[in-house]
């Protein structure tokens, strides 16, 4: 795939970017969108071969593989007008917008591939789920940190609700660099503290000869400290909570799969 173009330059267009030139080596050519017009220009000035062009048309005109990156709430509008010859691939990265409603908006025949790499691509860490599996696709975030393809998009939405607990996790750390801070330690260290405890938790998580409930297990002793807190905070209720919370996301995804 020699090039490749962006509409909708966000937090993940930014990652596909840098992802793609991580590492160095030959990286194929880069057309952004105008949407996201300062992260398009800083792309344009880090990277060789990334352009931003004058509007989205531009865009999948000059690309092979055009990458959909707007907003859900935003599609219609950023994409009003917008023509992919059927000889091109799509890939669209907006959660709650199936394949067939997207295609009617783009008016094309070309394969449509639904993804979901989240910001680590930029380092190649990510592993991201594709629906359906599609060569050209599954190989280019194979180079990003792998492809996870998945055969509907029933499944595919599955991927997406957990994807949806990314922030809560902060909002987690936040939440414990906040009580100790409330406990006299400063700020500073507190946020210190809490990132190294995690980054070393997310190193184990490279083990993939243990599964989650084993690294839990492993992590704690009988009557301590770790085993404490799972137990009275992390209880059967609060498991529950969460497993509901993620059943009614789900629900409104394919709510508006169903509508398409």
């Amino acid at each position: 795939m020699n090039r490749i173009g962006i509409i909708g330059v966000g937090e993940i267009g930014r990652a596909i970017v840098e992802g793609l030139h991580h590492g160095g080596g030959v990286s194929p050519e880069v057309f952004l969108s105008p949407r996201g017009a300062r992260t398009a220009a800083e792309l344009a000035e880090r990277f060789e071969g990334v352009q931003v062009c004058a509007d989205n048309q531009e865009v999948a005109d000059r690309s092979e593989l055009v990458v959909i990156a707007v907003r859900r709430q935003d599609c219609r509008e950023a994409l009003a007008g917008l023509k992919v010859d059927d000889d091109k691939i799509v890939v669209h990265l907006m959660a709650g917008v199936a394949t067939e409603e997207l295609r009617r908006i783009l008016a094309t025949s070309a394969p449509v591939v639904r993804a979901i790499p989240l910001p680590a691509v930029r380092e190649r860490r990510s592993v991201t789920v594709t629906c359906p599996s599609h060569p050209v696709v599954d190989s280019l975030f194979q180079q990003l940190g792998g492809a996870l393809p998945v055969t509907d998009e029933d499944a595919f939405n599955v991927f997406s609700a957990l994807t949806g607990t990314l922030t809560a996790h902060y909002t987690y750390l936040a939440t414990l660099t906040s009580w100790a801070a409330g406990h006299g330690i400063a700020p500073g260290d507190a946020d210190r503290y809490v990132r190294g405890l995690f980054q070393n938790v997310g190193r184990s998580l490279g083990d993939g000869t243990r599964s989650l409930d084993q690294l839990a297990a492993d992590h704690e002793t009988p009557k301590g400290n770790n085993e404490r807190i799972r137990t009275t905070w992390f209880d059967p209720a609060n498991a529950a909570a969460l497993k509901a919370a993620l059943d009614g996301l789900l629900a409104d995804l394919r709510v508006v799969h169903d509508r398409a």
